[in-house]
């Protein structure tokens, strides 16, 4: 990433990544620049869905009727609804929201906390994800594979960047006195998210109680009471 900041009238000249693509995020006077590198045969493909073929991605719409538009979100201008038990928003904006994205290997997201807000555990089997915090203060958190077997943690305050590493269970809790705002990046262009939660006690059909009894050494009984919950989800 990279902080860029602008004096009245400045300017960022023009200029070309030949390697990767650029997400730009600003917030008040500051931007962040993300990128990822690919091998692109074109210089895009706007996405045009195509509910007769399914494909690894989206189809290419006509360059000739492509627009600017494809290239805008306006997704993030306002806060997300909060008010749920998570007490937290995530708004994306990856291909099927901004088809500019396709194939260009990056997308990002705009997640609001309410006081005491979490966006609870995910996975994300796709793509490594950075963080930026444009208001607030978050604890935030990895934890790595059993080959090391940690967590890592960090409490951020605004200004502050956290990344998150392809594949691992990750988690930010608002844990400061005021609402908290953030932007996350990631280096895919479509949603793949799997949340802990969700996955384990939410499933239709459910994961067999007998399973989830062993696997986390707890009475039936508890098993039972969880997948009984309404698990919340925040997108």
């Amino acid at each position: 990433m990279a902080r860029i900041d602008f004096a009245p009238d400045g300017l960022n000249p023009p200029h070309t990544h030949p390697r990767g693509t650029e997400i730009l995020v600003v917030v008040e006077a500051t931007a962040t620049a993300f990128a990822y590198d690919l091998s692109l045969l074109q210089d895009f493909c706007v996405a045009i869905n195509d509910p007769k073929v399914f494909v690894n991605g989206k189809f290419c719409k006509n360059p000739k009727q492509v627009k600017a538009d494809d290239f805008l979100f306006k997704g993030f201008r306002y806060p997300g609804n909060t008010a749920n038990r998570l007490r937290s928003k995530v708004m994306p904006a990856f291909v099927d929201q901004f088809p500019g994205l396709n194939t260009l290997g990056i997308s990002m997201a705009r997640i609001d906390f309410a006081l005491g807000g979490l966006n609870p555990p995910p996975t994300p089997p796709h793509e490594t994800a950075i963080l930026v915090v444009a208001e607030g203060t978050l604890l935030v958190g990895f934890i790595t594979s059993n080959q090391i077997n940690n967590t890592f943690t960090k409490i951020l305050c605004k200004g502050d960047v956290f990344v998150f590493p392809i594949g691992l269970i990750h988690f930010q809790l608002n844990i400061g006195k005021t609402p908290a705002l953030a932007f996350a990046a990631l280096s895919c262009h479509n949603k793949g998210v799997i949340t802990i939660p969700n996955a384990v006690f939410r499933l239709k059909p459910p994961i067999s109680a007998d399973v989830l009894n062993k696997a986390f050494q707890v009475d039936k009984k508890v098993v039972d009471y969880l997948q009984a919950q309404f698990w919340c989800d925040n997108n």
